[in-house]
């Protein structure tokens, strides 16, 4: 079957009987509604193409979400209370109104967006290879168990226990709840067996079985996960809404929702300023800003830009672009000049 994709078949229980077959998807074996939702997540059903589309968002959310909530607290200093800057104004009227709204709930959204932003571009096609050779070099990858038994513990070759004694094993050795069974995938291979709840507190131990001895020849215990490979974990369970369950999935509805509505009010505050009267874009910062700038400012935001941009190649590349564009719309005439 095609890359994370298995057969799932349905057994009765209590009879045997075969019920259906399903292709799922993925480490929650997700069947075909969930999978198609979920690659409508992931790539837009449109491949590679879609991948990336997927990763220039996650890259941008959050700087955008972080430069809108600077913008709004900056321009809200002024009254110098919490409250003008997380609460809109009940009072206000027309475009003030809308931008209330639209700050407010932004800075609700932000810890959320930046959390899904920075959980999502772990899985991405480029950022994500960046941050696995991080983890790497750190030694932050999760644990796992080894592939063959020791030489004492192999026993003869072609001799198999059965899966049957092999789960009993797993079993007694505190291997409990749901578990995934994977066969040996040769000669001088293991079983192994692995825990399946990611909920909080996670349980997602694995053994490793030799096959023709039903022994248990190596473990690996979540509780001995080095600290950033737990975050790893926890981080991508909430991010699927799977580590606090229903709770999970309503706050994670809750910021979907939160963000649909803060991109629909900024699009009428867009829409308001007259797109179709003076700048199509809105009202851009004044040419000349950035040469302006002390030249320790200008280094510093360089450095910083060239450092994202290599740890996040899609949103380095994307502002490359944004800048050539903008070179090229600065040489142009202005209207009216």
């Amino acid at each position: 079957m095609a890359e994370s994709h298995r057969l799932g078949v349905f057994v009765d229980p209590y009879t045997g009987e075969v019920r259906g077959a399903l292709d799922s998807y993925g480490s929650s074996g997700a069947l075909p509604v969930r999978t198609w939702i979920d690659l409508l997540h992931r790539n837009l059903h449109l491949g590679d193409t879609g991948r990336v589309y997927s990763e220039l968002a996650a890259s941008w959310m959050w700087l955008v979400a972080a430069g809108g909530v600077a913008l709004w607290v900056s321009r809200r200093r002024r009254s110098r209370r919490v409250r003008g800057v997380l609460l809109p104004e009940p009072r206000a009227r027309g475009l003030r109104r809308t931008l209330s709204f639209h700050g407010a709930v932004g800075c609700w959204l932000f810890a959320g967006l930046l959390f899904l932003s920075a959980t999502g571009l772990t899985w991405s096609q480029y950022a994500g290879e960046n941050v696995t050779a991080i983890r790497a070099a750190l030694a932050w990858e999760t644990p796992e168990v080894a592939a063959e038994p020791p030489a004492g513990a192999a026993g003869p070759v072609g001799v198999d226990v059965g899966v049957d004694r092999v789960l009993a094993a797993a079993r007694q050795a505190g291997v409990g709840g749901g578990v995934e069974v994977a066969y040996p995938s040769g000669d001088g291979g293991v079983y192994t067996v692995a825990e399946l709840d990611k909920h909080w507190p996670t349980s997602v131990d694995t053994v490793a079985v030799a096959p023709a001895t039903g022994e248990v020849v190596d473990e690996v215990r979540f509780a001995d996960y080095p600290l950033m490979a737990k975050l790893s974990r926890w981080g991508v369970d909430a991010h699927m809404g799977l580590l606090f369950g229903v709770a999970n999935q309503v706050v994670l509805t809750a910021l979907a929702l939160g963000l649909v509505t803060v991109m629909a009010l900024g699009y009428r505050m867009w829409w308001r300023r007259g797109p179709l009267a003076g700048s199509a874009l809105g009202g851009p910062v004044p040419r000349g800003t950035w040469r302006a700038l002390p030249w320790r400012l200008k280094a510093v935001v360089g450095a910083a830009a060239a450092g994202v941009g290599v740890l996040l190649p899609v949103l380095g590349v994307s502002l490359l672009v944004f800048l050539v564009i903008d070179l090229v719309l600065g040489r142009l005439p202005r209207r009216g000049a």
